[in-house]
């Protein structure tokens, strides 16, 4: 019931075993065009996905209704929650399902220690650099203007090369207060360094750009790989290295 978490899977070799995926689940393209998808991640079809009979459904507290859940505990033998809030909790994830799976499927237990060590390599080619610290405004919507609270995945990743995500607030485990909205007139927005326009979920582009340099006049504003930056799974390792791709880049030029 998760993109990314559907991503997973099929990296650890279980795409013969999945029956069903949301339609926000694209990734590989090749490999889900063939996997029935039942809704969204908000709006699952209970009678669709009841009609597949899985053994198990995959959820996460950010991405699945609580409701949803509880729908699904009532025909679904085994619902499996997920939470990774940081890049390291990949490795919790990573052992959940091979605990899962791994019998049943012996070559997961070897992808799943390959994943393990690529993030392992990124995570300590983050942590050598003595990153200067940068205030970033990472933006996931406009109008009304949204940002990530610092206890969330997001937020956790790009503390890896040194960026602070403003306001500098916790967002609780589970609800709204995870993703701040903002007014656009706070006073801190003035001292802000980076404005990250990310490409999900909502689609900032280059015409958003000097709309969003209107919030942070000294700022420099990008835009960004959302997927890299808050897909957990397969892309944790790529999207640290894509970070420090981006932190290393001059202040200007880019």
């Amino acid at each position: 019931m998760v993109p990314s978490i559907t991503e997973l899977l099929i990296a650890l070799g279980l795409q013969p075993w999945i029956v069903g995926r949301t339609g926000f689940c694209i990734h590989p393209a090749g490999a889900v065009a063939g996997i029935p998808k039942v809704g969204g991640t908000k709006d699952v079809n209970l009678r669709k996905l009841r009609a597949l009979a899985p053994t198990h459904v995959i959820v996460n507290m950010d991405e699945n209704r609580r409701e949803t859940v509880e729908a699904l505990r009532a025909f679904v033998p085994a619902v499996i929650v997920t939470h990774p809030c940081g890049p390291e909790d990949n490795l919790t994830l990573l052992s959940q399902l091979t605990a899962d799976f791994a019998d049943d499927v012996p070559p997961l237990r070897q992808a799943a220690e390959g994943l393990a060590r690529r993030l392992g390599a990124a995570l300590a080619a983050c942590r050598q650099v003595d990153w200067p610290a940068r205030r970033v405004l990472y933006l996931i919507w406009r109008a009304p203007w949204m940002t990530v609270a610092r206890d969330t995945y997001i937020a956790r990743m790009l503390a890896e090369v040194g960026w602070q995500t403003w306001p500098p607030v916790d967002g609780g485990s589970t609800g709204a207060s995870r993703y701040p909205v903002l007014t656009g007139d706070e006073p801190w927005l003035a001292d802000i360094d980076e404005v990250l326009l990310s490409s999900e979920p909502f689609p900032f582009g280059p015409a958003h750009l000097e709309e969003a340099q209107s919030l942070c006049q000294t700022a420099r504003v990008r835009l960004i790989d959302g997927e890299l930056i808050s897909w957990y799974g397969p892309r944790a390792a790529e999207g640290l290295d894509y970070l420090r791709t981006l932190a290393q880049a001059p202040q200007l030029g880019l």
